[in-house]
């Protein structure tokens, strides 16, 4: 069972976590935010609805239940709530949860395309490209909203057979990046990458020459060593 200590402990590092957008340039104003789950109690930390990174403390941030109840907090939690709930529902893996406005990767999401792998700092992270969802159709954007952006980010990982630890991250069409990882601060850190990865594709494109995805036999290589069976990156 969760104890209090281990709760605020939770909230002052889901507070961090999302101040850390603010601090690599992945949010303006409110948008954005970062939830993390205690998978032993089902308990959900995410950030409160419209309150300004600089402003705010572990103390606002909102305790939901896997069915979205507020269990503690004083604010009403993020209007994407519903989203993170159902990818945890989903992929017992997927601990933190990041959902911004970046620039380029919603640029990309606004195009209503994926993100290319070309080249070897792409495939360090994510093994392919990062794809990019359908648009909602009228029904879905006008009943549960949200529920069915969750629904559509499952759906869309578990019929193109993509592991999400494997691609932590998808674009939603017209609207932007969701990303996770085993923790919020894993899941910023995939933030990062996924929006520089967002830019040099971008930057690649524009240098014209017809640019091509990255081998297959590469990006296996590199994403292989940082996170296969015989991984040798860093320190063991």
């Amino acid at each position: 069972m969760v104890t209090e200590m281990m709760l605020e402990k939770l909230k002052e590092k889901v507070c961090e976590a999302n101040k850390q957008l603010l601090v690599h340039d992945l949010v303006t104003l409110t948008w954005g935010n970062v939830s993390e789950i205690d998978r032993e109690s089902g308990y959900v930390v995410i950030k409160p609805s419209g309150v300004s990174y600089q402003e705010m403390t572990a103390a606002d941030m909102v305790v939901v239940d896997l069915e979205g109840r507020r269990i503690e907090g004083n604010k009403n939690p993020s209007s994407d709530t519903a989203v993170h709930l159902e990818i945890y529902r989903a992929f017992s893996d997927v601990g933190g949860i990041v959902h911004t406005h970046s620039t380029y990767a919603t640029a990309w999401a606004q195009a209503g395309r994926a993100i290319p792998c070309y080249g070897t700092t792409h495939a360090d992270y994510i093994y392919g490209e990062i794809p990019c969802l359908r648009s909602l159709t009228v029904e879905e954007i006008e009943n549960d909203y949200e529920r069915n952006t969750g629904l559509l980010i499952v759906n869309g990982l578990i019929q193109m057979g993509l592991s999400p630890l494997c691609v932590p991250a998808v674009l939603c069409h017209f609207h932007g990046p969701f990303i996770w990882g085993k923790d919020g601060e894993t899941a910023v850190a995939n933030a990062v990458v996924i929006e520089e990865v967002a830019k040099m594709a971008y930057l690649t494109e524009n240098i014209g020459n017809n640019p091509q995805s990255a081998p297959q036999q590469l990006i296996d290589k590199h994403y292989n060593r940082k996170h296969g069976s015989g991984a040798y990156y860093g320190q063991q």
